[in-house]
């Protein structure tokens, strides 16, 4: 049989996949990435929110791939497989994965985020480690995804703005709707420093990319003028021209092969379409399938040179995962009791709320002694239409219908807008909280699910109720009502890391502070995978610079070979 042979084959074409391939083909390598999804393009993605947001026709049917969902209830652990809870953990398998679908608000992690233990001390009950590289190492690689991927913003000086090595964002904010002035009076008022948020949205053309036309329509769509800095389109468009690229959708790998201990030689494969399984050769490897589905292919990769799995030498294959904790909330401003605003302004449809607060990523006011907090993010709440609807159907536990739900309807659309807003802070990494795989349960690939073993430390619901509360004080002072916080163990799915935690000791990491895993000397993970602690922000960008800092490395191990 003949079986292509890449210089490199690239697992995943999320964000960690995505900045490898446009590295290794801009520096003349060949290239295969495999995506499991189908390959849409900007034409493709519409506002639909019933296919988006009800129909999932970016995800797999649950009946058909699925997880088991773990979770401790009366000191007994309850597994519950997705398909029953319709709690969905695929977060876009299409090309450019879930980076097609993000709101796009990128933060840098905090310098001390990588030094968490040295700064904080131990937490009973938390596996807390320092990250064996520094801000300084990942700083040029953030400043690189600023212009890679196109960030629009305006740097505001803060104590806990991470320093940067250039003065601003390469574009300006995107256009803000005026009820911001509304915002920043009331945080000053408190004496809050309210900043403006940066995004992964450009807000000017560019050569092969056209500005946000302002749809509100972000968050779990996809971005139909390439505004949008998702892996798809800010890299793999740009690595399909070089030649160099060939890109496999409808490609689901099953397995990591080899004859040897030291290398990984074969990416077992089968087309989603057809069912046809092939195999795929590449000198190097790198897995980048979302953490959780990294981790399974690399537990479903046992062989009688790593019985326990790639990686799981000394047991470290799928600890400490981790999500974003904290939660969210919101308020209702109406046109009738604005303060010093419009109604018109409140109504204008489209332009964003950027803003978002930073006073509380360290605190040293509450219980003992000094913590660490988080980032709170302020957004108008998504406009999909059927779901503000739903949620107006009853009033005072009765349901409405006929002229009382459309005066009900009407006046929620034309009269008020809910400002939400999303608190992040360190999910501590703990034993409860991992991935394994279930063996007595398989997808239609024949493959074992994965298990996600979910518990979060009592420590994150303390921060985020702490940084909920600041939140709740600023909608008071601009004169929201219906003002309410949800703070909770049970994670959003689509921001999850941990099971491949890098460092320096094998014995306690899978992956060395280059990514590679530790006893295969041709195998890399690239996705949220790696991180040993999550800060206290959105991953996205971190992933972006991470993995475009492993590509350079990955170069040159290629150049020695």
């Amino acid at each position: 049989m003949n079986i292509p042979m890449y210089d490199a084959v690239i697992i995943g074409s999320g964000a960690g996949g995505a900045s490898v391939a446009y590295t290794l083909t801009k520096a003349g390598f060949h290239v295969a990435l495999l995506e499991k999804g189908d390959f849409l393009k900007r034409s493709d993605f519409s506002k639909d929110e019933l296919a988006y947001c009800r129909r999932n026709i970016i995800t797999p049917d649950l009946f058909n791939e699925y997880h088991i969902i773990a979770q401790e209830k009366n000191a007994h652990w309850v597994e519950t497989p997705t398909y029953e809870s319709g709690w969905s953990f695929w977060n876009g398998n299409i090309v450019g994965g879930s980076s097609n679908l993000m709101s796009g608000m990128f933060h840098r992690m905090h310098p001390d985020d990588f030094h968490l233990l040295q700064k904080y001390g131990p937490i009973e009950g938390a596996n807390i480690v320092d990250w064996p590289i520094t801000y300084e190492v990942l700083e040029p690689y953030y400043t690189k995804v600023e212009s890679l991927i196109g960030v629009s913003g305006k740097f505001i000086p803060h104590p806990f703005e991470p320093p940067r090595s250039h003065p601003d964002y390469p574009f300006p904010p995107t256009k803000e709707n005026g009820i911001v002035t509304l915002f920043d009076k009331s945080c000053r008022s408190l004496k809050m420093t309210p900043l403006v948020t940066p995004r992964a949205i450009l807000s000017q053309d560019t050569s092969d990319r056209n500005a946000c036309y302002y749809s509100n329509y972000c968050g779990s769509y996809g971005c139909s003028s390439g505004a949008k800095g998702s892996a798809r389109e800010a890299l793999i468009v740009p690595a399909l021209s070089t030649g160099k690229l060939t890109l496999l959708s409808h490609t689901h790998v099953t397995q990591l092969f080899s004859s040897t201990k030291e290398r990984i030689e074969t990416a077992q494969c089968i087309n989603t379409v057809t069912k046809k399984r092939f195999s795929i050769s590449g000198r190097i490897f790198i897995v980048a399938a979302q953490a959780h589905e990294s981790v399974r292919l690399l537990f479903n990769s046992a062989s009688r040179f790593h019985p326990d799995g790639l990686g799981n030498t000394h047991g470290q294959l799928g600890k400490n995962l981790i999500f974003s904790g904290g939660g969210a909330g919101e308020g209702v401003l109406h046109t009738r009791t604005l303060q010093d605003i419009s109604p018109q302004i409140l109504m204008q449809p489209g332009y964003f709320f950027n803003r978002s607060l930073l006073d509380w990523y360290y605190v040293d006011e509450w219980w003992d002694g000094y913590f660490k907090g988080g980032l709170i993010e302020f957004m108008f709440s998504h406009a999909n239409i059927i779901s503000q609807a739903l949620r107006h159907t009853y009033h005072d536990g009765r349901l409405q219908w006929g002229e009382a739900l459309a005066t009900r309807l009407q006046k929620t659309f034309t009269q008020q807008r809910a400002i939400r807003f999303e608190v992040f802070n360190d999910w501590l990494p703990t034993d409860k909280c991992f991935i394994q795989t279930a063996p007595n349960h398989k997808d239609i690939y024949g493959m074992p699910v994965g298990k996600l073993h979910i518990w979060g430390h009592s420590h994150d619901m303390k921060v985020g109720n702490y940084l909920a509360q600041k939140a709740t004080q600023i909608l008071e002072a601009m004169g929201a009502e219906y003002i309410y916080s949800d703070i909770s163990a049970t994670p959003a799915p689509n921001l999850i890391a941990g099971g491949c935690r890098f460092g320096n000791d094998p014995r306690t990491s899978v992956l060395d502070p280059n990514c590679r895993v530790h006893d295969i000397e041709n195998l890399y993970v690239t996705d949220a995978s790696f991180m040993p602690t999550g800060g206290s922000v959105p991953y996205t960008w971190t992933i972006y610079a991470n993995a475009l800092r492993v590509a350079d490395k990955i170069v040159a191990h290629l150049h020695d070979l």
